[in-house]
């Protein structure tokens, strides 16, 4: 049933008005007939009838056909015919078809006009697209807030409550998914034809949950009742093979699946331009194997639709199997082939086999190393499928494609078995081998390689005459390469015999280039680091934030950017200041657009610097910190709805929200509350007068194979257990654990926090962009000088955030010569951590791991420094709480910092990446 005040009483609804209804895996020129393509504009089913509105959509020919409208979708989509027997689920979906219409007609013009225009497109592979909630964003952006307002309030509907009955799209997990969907919406406002490209995933990552404080996964199941912002597209499908084996240059693969499309329209803010997010859903090649069901094998009848589905099921799968590291690679190449063939085939349609004219036509970003088999796969699908040579195809191949660094730490760096690739994907090693062989001989005639040639030529000690060892498998030319079979490795040469020299100069100056490198830590086993294999067959590699882009220039590519220095670029991430201010804190935007006498800070968020001006005025401070407590009240309430933990308003709201990870810190968080605890505990009721409330709360998931993550999540609530029963502490401190932290979890958490946690290790965190959703806020940030926090600090001032830590450029030298001998531990960190070794917080033994890995130096530990910062931690802290007692200058500080946030509008980024990588224009669709 419909919540009391969600709909006003209504009669039958159908007495309302009447019923108005009115090939191969991998080849695009060798798909099936049934599998083609019926038409190329992307028109999802019957076009709506529109009339001009702001953003060329579909509006209303007054309030009278919109109501009708929205009636009609409650009456197709709801479970019954009476409006007050209707639930909140029924009238979402009603209300989400009525926009749909609107917004698939403005998709439909929008894609036909960019195919009539032959523009060229930006196609963003992402692994994760952490979309949120559709429905309040897609009605602002397409400038129907007014109209559906207004007949909602008429039909007695609340527009908050449809909000909250609409299920998250499970399509991504942290920063990088959110990243590409800020990404899809600046494309889109910017009016560049683009597209983003994914998996559908039927189960996301996992839903987290609570249970007796440990972290539980449980499927996160939100298709259940359909997803009305989709389009499916059944008549565009491919197929995806895997396994089996190469004869000639030829893949036969021996298991294949189909690839099904589907449609989520993205809509541009204040424009009449749709872009469009396609994703994959893993569909088997055949349904069910009725032969095996007659035969009794029920589990054999459908095994072929498991191996399909298990594809598309989950986002990240557990890769600590063999099985569960081939099913990440699977996923990975499934939605890239489906992805460079569905573009293939536009293409081919439109200018045939015209090859050379794709990089004019198209432009791949690959974020992050997840989408990089793009490399090898393009290759294939330009030799194999279209009949290119070598040369002309990785010409090709380098201008179509570029790539985005998102990490700084080489371990995190995809690294696959060459005998995992080998396996699954055959035909791919071979290319990759020989991209491998190529780029290290083209590096032969580099002057700085020779030189170091040279050197390692002097520095080798005299060898023996003795016959010259043939390579084997060895090519001396591109021609040799272009013949070079299958299973031989690239010019590696055979196994030494005992006593002979194990390499020869030039092959160590080279092996520092190679693609494909040896296991460090399992002897024999060779590796395809997917990063370079990026890096060389890219036209462009870009860090995120500057600390970022020198990191990687300095460490993890330093060779390569010593031969390619023009590849390298940075782009600074950003967010959309459409969700994570204009819409999600509505008052605050309210507040912000009266000061600046209009709202096109919307969509130029470099005008929020005109808040400086009022930064000192008392009477918008005011405004400002009564927009902040409503903020507060409002989260308060929903941690309560969600946690049952009840949480006063006045005290410091400190919000940690991120990945669980070791580098990001919490841990060292919790250490200091830990501390805090002990010192409400030892200090007299007098002295706790002084004490500054405050109220910590931290979210954020733990990859499922990831232990020490999960024990840092069970701290958390452990610690939150102890410390807000006990009566001591009263109101003075509380710790809450946010379960299943998500954009909608965010939308509410931002804009009532006023200390947000930027704490990674400094050098670790490539970016960041919590950190600039928080500042857009006026969230005050207590962090390292890391990521994007540096670029903050530049634009904010860094006397108003408050900076600790270890810089990055000390934190080497560090580990490598003073961690062995540490033992300056600070009495006050030697207090938090017996607490938690001693029980305080319960569950010492499962904690013992815990404490464990930042003591006893001499094993290696503390990594991430955790000791050597607590204590500037602590003086970073200690200035936190003396400036919240001067609430005036707190709020001049939170003032600043949205008017200091309009660099990191995702918008900036986005313009800087179609200017300097992409080459795409503007191509805005006309009003109809």
């Amino acid at each position: 049933m419909v919540p009391s005040g969600l709909l006003g009483q209504g009669a039958d609804l159908q007495s309302t008005f009447a019923l108005q209804r009115g090939g191969q895996a991998c080849c695009s020129r060798q798909r099936a007939a049934s599998s083609r393509r019926t038409a190329t504009r992307a028109i999802a089913e019957p076009p709506v009838k529109t009339a001009p509105g702001s953003n060329g959509v579909a509006t209303s020919e007054g309030d009278s056909k919109l109501k009708e409208s929205i009636l009609q979708n409650l009456l197709n989509t709801g479970s019954s015919t009476h409006i007050e027997a209707l639930d909140a689920k029924d009238v979402y979906r009603g209300v989400a078809q009525s926009v749909r219409e609107k917004l698939v007609a403005a998709f439909n013009r929008t894609q036909e006009y960019w195919r009539e225009e032959d523009t060229k497109f930006i196609y963003y592979l992402s692994a994760e697209f952490l979309m949120g909630r559709s429905l309040l964003n897609t009605v602002q952006n397409l400038g129907l807030g007014g109209p559906y307002g207004e007949v909602l309030k008429e039909l007695g509907v609340k527009m908050e409550a449809l909000v909250d009955a609409e299920q998250n799209a499970a399509l991504g997990n942290g920063g990088l998914g959110r990243l590409a969907a800020c990404f899809l919406d600046s494309i889109a406002t910017l009016d560049l034809p683009g597209w983003g490209y994914g998996i559908r995933y039927k189960y996301g990552m996992f839903k987290q949950a609570l249970k007796g404080g440990y972290q539980d996964e449980l499927p996160d199941i939100w298709l259940t009742n359909g997803n009305p912002w989709e389009i499916a597209r059944p008549n565009i499908t491919y197929r995806i093979g895997f396994y089996g084996t190469v004869d000639q240059f030829q893949w036969s693969p021996a298991e294949e699946v189909i690839a099904k499309a589907y449609d989520n329209p993205i809509p541009g803010f204040q424009t009449s331009t749709v872009g469009n997010l396609r994703l994959w859903e893993a569909l088997p090649l055949h349904e069910f194997d009725l032969a095996a069901f007659n035969k009794g094998d029920y589990v054999q009848a459908v095994e072929e639709r498991r191996k399909a589905e298990d594809i598309s099921a989950v986002l990240y799968p557990n890769d600590a199997t063999e099985y569960g590291k081939e099913l990440r690679l699977k996923q990975q190449y499934f939605f890239v082939s489906a992805s460079l063939q569905d573009v293939l085939a536009r293409f081919r349609e439109r200018h045939g086999a015209n090859w050379p004219l794709l990089p004019e036509k198209a432009c791949f970003q690959m974020n992050d190393t997840h989408p990089t088999i793009a490399v090898a796969e393009l290759m294939r699908l330009l030799i194999d499928c279209e009949g290119l040579g070598w040369d002309a195809a990785w010409a090709i191949t380098q201008k179509c494609l570029a790539f985005t660094n998102h990490t700084v730490m080489p371990e995190a760096l995809e690294k696959w078995p060459v005998a995992v690739i080998g396996k699954l994907l055959p035909r791919h090693m071979e290319i990759i081998d020989k991209i491998d062989t190529i780029w290290k001989d083209s590096l032969k005639e580099q002057e700085k390689v020779l030189g170091q040639v040279e050197a390692a030529a002097k520095s080798a000690p005299p060898k023996p005459p003795k016959a010259e060892i043939k390579p084997k498998g060895a090519v001396e030319s591109l021609t040799d390469a272009l013949t070079f079979k299958a299973g031989e490795p690239s010019g590696g040469k055979e196994e030494p015999e005992e006593g002979e020299e194990e390499e020869d100069p030039v092959e160590a100056a080279l092996a520092k280039y190679s693609i494909i490198t040896e296991n460090p830590w399992e002897k024999g086993v060779k590796l395809v680091n997917m990063a370079y294999l990026a890096v060389v067959g890219s036209k462009a590699v870009n860090g995120v934030a500057a600390i970022h882009s020198e990191i990687i220039k300095d460490t993890i590519f330093k060779d390569f950017y010593d031969v390619m220095p023009h590849k390298f670029q940075n782009k600074t991430n950003g967010v959309t200041p459409r969700r994570w201010l204009a819409w999600c804190n509505p008052a605050l935007a309210a507040l912000i657009t009266e000061a600046l006498g209009g709202d096109e800070w919307i969509n130029d968020a470099t005008r929020l610097s005109g808040l400086r001006k009022f930064a000192d005025d008392k009477d918008f401070q005011a405004k400002w910190r009564a927009i902040k407590l409503a903020n507060k009240e409002r989260l308060a309430a929903k941690i309560k709805e969600r946690t049952g933990v009840t949480l006063p308003t006045t005290p410091l709201y400190d919000i940690q929200i991120k990945r669980i990870h070791e580098y990001k810190r919490q841990y060292l968080n919790l250490l200091s509350v830990a501390w805090r605890y002990h010192q409400i505990k030892a200090a007299t009721p007098l002295e706790r007068s002084k004490f500054v409330p405050r109220v910590v709360l931290i979210g954020g998931k733990a990859a499922s194979a990831y232990y020490m993550a999960k024990k840092i999540i069970r701290l958390t609530t452990a610690i939150g257990e102890t410390v807000n029963s006990d009566p001591d502490v009263s109101d003075l401190l509380k710790v809450v654990f946010l379960p299943d932290y998500n954009v909608d979890w965010a939308e509410v958490i931002i804009p009532g926090s006023e200390l947000s946690q930027h704490i990674s290790t400094a050098g670790t965190e490539a970016s960041g962009t919590s950190n600039m959703k928080f500042a857009m806020n006026g969230c005050l940030i207590i962090g390292t000088m890391d990521g994007a926090n540096i670029e903050i600090a530049e634009e904010v001032g860094k006397e108003n955030l408050f900076v600790f830590g270890m810089p990055a450029e000390d934190v080497q030298g560090w580990r490598d010569g003073k961690r062995a001998e540490w033992k300056d531990y600070d009495p006050r960190f030697t207090t938090a951590l017996n607490m938690i070794k001693d029980g305080v917080f319960g569950d010492k033994e499962y904690f013992q791991d815990l404490a464990d890995s930042i003591s006893d130096m001499s094993k290696g530990n503390d990594w991430f420094l955790v000791a050597p910062d607590f204590t500037d931690y602590l003086r970073a802290q200690a200035e936190v709480d003396k400036l919240y007692l001067d609430q005036d200058e707190w709020t001049r500080r939170s003032i600043l910092y949205t008017a200091g946030s309009g660099f990191f509008s995702s918008d900036r980024t986005i313009k800087q990446y179609a200017d300097e990588i992409w080459d795409v224009k503007p191509m805005p669709v006309p009003s109809s």
